[in-house]
């Protein structure tokens, strides 16, 4: 039997000009991830990515625990396929909150803010509900073309995979909540309660049978709390 690793990148830079990149807590975690496969004897064959920046950057510092030799697993042999990119985050909150057409005033309106990771994620969730509802289409990708575009993505691996082949797809919290959704039978009113739960560098792992694909386990993050360490938990 083969198996997927959906691994959601390890944290953002939230605060920065230029989320589309891991903060060094990110990069932590993400080193802490290749350990723990690592020391836990977890085999790979391919490495697999989207095109964000932070989907790159979560596997290079995943791999570079993981290696035994720099050798192994090389940048020039992992796939990039962008059918495993988030959603357009910036699109779908602008779309609920026009006033803010220029993103910077948005981060800007949280600056004083007492709790802005918090307060941010109140907005996010009422403007991703407009978004799955369906009623709306002026986004640059709805709801349903997003879902298509995960699952089209999860099925050209699993149409190419041998047996006993290992994937590891560094992506984001957005799609794995797409490509979960089938496995769990979560409806798109639910699934973003799903999305939300997601933990940066949390790890949900796919069984490919000959049949149908069923869930080994979803967002471990064994290789964070194997530290005691809270500060390592982040959910953005």
């Amino acid at each position: 039997m083969s198996h997927i690793y959906l691994i959601r990148h390890g944290q953002a830079s939230f605060d920065a000009d230029d989320y589309d990149q891991l903060s060094p807590l990110g990069e932590e975690q993400s080193r802490l991830l290749g350990d723990w496969f690592k020391q836990n004897g977890e085999t790979l064959s391919q490495v697999v990515m989207g095109s964000n920046r932070r989907h790159r950057q979560t596997a290079q510092q995943c791999l570079q625990q993981f290696r035994n030799s720099p050798d192994d697993f090389p940048e020039t042999e992992w796939i990039v396929d962008a059918g495993f990119d988030e959603f357009d985050h910036q699109d779908v909150l602008l779309r609920n909150h026009p006033e803010f057409a220029d993103f910077r005033a948005l981060k800007q309106s949280f600056n004083n803010h007492p709790h802005p990771r918090r307060a941010f994620q109140q907005m996010f969730a009422a403007a991703v509900n407009r978004w799955v509802n369906g009623e709306y289409n002026d986004y640059k990708e709805s709801w349903v073309q997003f879902q298509q575009r995960c699952r089209l993505a999860l099925q050209r691996l699993s149409e190419t995979k041998s047996e006993q082949h290992n994937m590891w797809i560094f992506t984001s919290g957005g799609t794995i909540s797409a490509l979960l959704q089938d496995v769990l039978g979560i409806s798109d009113q639910r699934i973003f309660d799903l999305n939300a739960s997601l933990l940066n560098s949390g790890v949900s792992k796919l069984q490919i049978g000959t049949k149908r694909i069923g869930l080994g386990y979803l967002n471990s993050t064994a290789h964070l709390e194997t530290h005691q360490r809270p500060e390592l938990i982040s959910f953005r």
